[in-house]
């Protein structure tokens, strides 16, 4: 899955009409640049195991991370909570092992459609694990969503690949890294969790490198890796600099566009075309989702 929209390090004045038209330009390209950057996942598949992708995915925010730790020096890492941190590092790289290892057997629509649980994951943790107050509207909005991921997926339709399952785990783990960036943003900085992430998921993966390495074979295989690193890291630029100069309740909608990159891409290189009842459950998901993204909007105002 792609990485999750984060918010500004610093406190920026309130965006006009023109900053929020900016960030949603900025936030259609990142997703679109996420959307190629699953293409390109899926693809490697076929050459390289799923924790090596993903591997080659991360060493970009790595890179970033480590320039930024030279620049603001190892203070930058200090935490009350650095289990905390470690674990939301762990969830990054089993929720994006876990979806990149789907990819390679379920279409990249479906798969994209399914992940779109995870705000009402987020949801249910949020009221499990951090007590918030969840009214029964937005429970209502949960319950439709899981009805439309039924529906995308089909248990016992003859439809099924067990391989999805592994999208709804990586969603479950999306979700918690979500519910412990709540948490933490209380005592930790943006940077110091992003810093957090990027080390903890690479050093995982890092070492497990030797147990799965392959050595790409051909020129088109490191075409494919190079293209991957890039796309996922213009993407991650774009989503924060968006998040940087327009209003996240605005931009947020915008995640939803990803199913009609990866239906696009889908179709285009590997000729899948959703059916009519994965479009149905996709609908009941965005729908159900933008509805939950709504009532926070109202939330948030009080």
């Amino acid at each position: 899955m792609p990485t999750p929209p984060i918010a500004p390090v610093y406190s920026a004045p309130p965006p006009g009409a023109a900053d929020n038209l900016r960030g949603i330009t900025l936030m259609s390209l990142g997703f679109f640049a996420f959307a190629a950057g699953d293409v390109q996942a899926k693809l490697l598949t076929d050459h390289l195991s799923p924790l090596q992708i993903v591997w080659f995915r991360q060493s970009g925010l790595l890179l970033g991370v480590l320039v930024l730790l030279a620049l603001r020096g190892v203070q930058m890492l200090r935490t009350p909570k650095p289990l905390l941190q470690i674990g939301r590092g762990v969830a990054a790289i089993a929720s994006a092992t876990c979806f990149i290892t789907a990819i390679g057997f379920v279409p990249l629509a479906d798969a994209t459609a399914v992940s779109f649980v995870a705000p009402f994951i987020t949801t249910l943790l949020g009221a499990l694990v951090l007590r918030e107050r969840v009214g029964p509207r937005r429970w209502i909005a949960v319950a439709v969503g899981f009805l439309g991921m039924l529906i995308v997926i089909r248990p016992g339709q003859g439809v099924f690949h067990p391989a999805i399952l592994l999208v709804v785990l990586a969603a479950s783990m999306f979700s918690l890294r979500q519910v412990l960036s709540r948490w933490l943003s209380g005592t930790d900085s943006v940077a110091t969790t992003v810093a957090y992430t990027s080390l903890t998921s690479s050093a995982i993966a890092t070492l497990a490198l030797p147990f799965v390495w392959t050595t790409p074979d051909s020129l088109q295989v490191w075409g494919l890796i190079l293209g991957m690193m890039t796309v996922a890291a213009l993407g991650e630029v774009l989503v924060i600099r968006a998040l940087d100069i327009a209003q996240a309740v605005v931009l947020a909608p915008l995640h939803y566009s990803l199913i009609l990159w990866s239906t696009f891409y889908g179709y285009v290189i590997f000729a899948d075309l959703p059916d009519g009842w994965t479009v149905l459950g996709c609908a009941i998901i965005v729908a159900s989702g933008l509805y939950t993204l709504y009532r926070e909007r109202l939330r948030a105002r009080g």
